[in-house]
């Protein structure tokens, strides 16, 4: 149940996004994913105890650089 409701919520952001006007909304987005990203990463470090590996923190630089 939740599982689909969070799909749905998905499907509904990635069609909001769609309908942006600006040209560099693309950017915007991905900025933003870069960010997420890392405060994910950095989140399963503080509350989880996780401990990232050297791929993981090159993995999070890269997402925040928008590196292609």
């Amino acid at each position: 149940m939740v599982g689909g409701l969070g799909i749905i919520a998905l499907g509904l952001c990635g069609f909001v996004a769609t309908l942006q006007p600006d040209a560099h909304f693309g950017r915007i987005l991905a900025a933003y994913g870069g960010v997420f990203v890392a405060g994910s990463l950095a989140w399963g470090m503080v509350f989880d105890g996780f401990r990232p590996d050297r791929w993981d923190v090159i993995g999070s630089l890269v997402c925040v650089a928008g590196w292609p």
